[in-house]
């Protein structure tokens, strides 16, 4: 489908406003208390599901829920607790890591900068945009597995990688809804627009999701040749 910059702006706009219709109560999916409670979560939740991870945390943050309390684990101590999370080794290394760095360098407290928080082991541009949006109110743009194949699939962004398509939510939809849009097209790949089966016949973003529209447009053509 070619569009004009007009026509896409217009698709797009109509499609965030089909998503927020949708998902109005749109939020994280990770249980927290604190920011530091998020970050650990959100470290945790790596190839992991929101679910698994919330389990774990129920039995871990009641115990350990503050970088000195993480700080002054062995790794061996903590891999008992994260273990059902999957590649614990690493995270548990990564987390008491970064909880060390947070004690020693910042005073206990979780840095509220991106550039920083991205500076910790284990702490990438996603979970440093989480954190920064869901714990500090920064608008910011999480390109999790879900945001990266519906905002491509529907037409939000056209890129090949997580930071291409991060960069082109943030000039396609208005900052102000930069962290709301997020949670919207989260909820929408988690529920509908799966990645192996989407529900299109449900789907209420269908009239402004370009493959949806592409796919129809061949099937016309098939059609109209036979």
């Amino acid at each position: 489908m070619r569009e004009s910059k007009k026509q896409k702006a217009e698709r797009i706009k109509a499609a965030l406003a089909a998503l927020k219709e949708a998902y109005p109560d749109a939020k994280p999916e990770l249980n927290f208390t604190s920011p530091f409670e998020l970050l650990v979560a959100t470290m945790l939740s790596a190839q992991c599901t929101d679910k698994q991870v919330n389990k774990t945390t129920a039995v871990l943050f009641p115990l350990y829920n503050t970088p000195e309390a993480f700080a002054s684990l062995s790794e061996e101590e903590l891999a008992p607790y994260i273990r059902s999370c999957g590649f614990y080794q690493t995270k548990g290394k990564n987390i008491i890591a970064a909880s060390k760095i947070i004690v020693e360098q910042y005073g206990g407290e979780v840095p509220r900068g991106r550039d920083e928080l991205t500076k910790l082991p284990g702490v990438g541009r996603k979970t440093a945009n989480v954190v920064v949006s869901n714990a500090f109110g920064v608008p910011a743009i999480a390109v999790d597995t879900h945001v990266f194949r519906v905002a491509n699939r529907i037409g939000l962004a056209d890129a090949k990688d997580v930071l291409n398509t991060e960069k082109q939510l943030m000039q396609n939809i208005p900052e102000e809804d930069w962290s709301a849009a997020h949670h919207w097209i989260i909820f929408h790949g988690r529920r509908v627009c799966s990645a192996r089966s989407p529900k299109c016949g449900i789907c209420t973003i269908r009239p402004y999701c370009l493959e949806y529209i592409n796919n129809q447009k061949k099937t016309e053509k098939n059609d109209a040749v036979r």
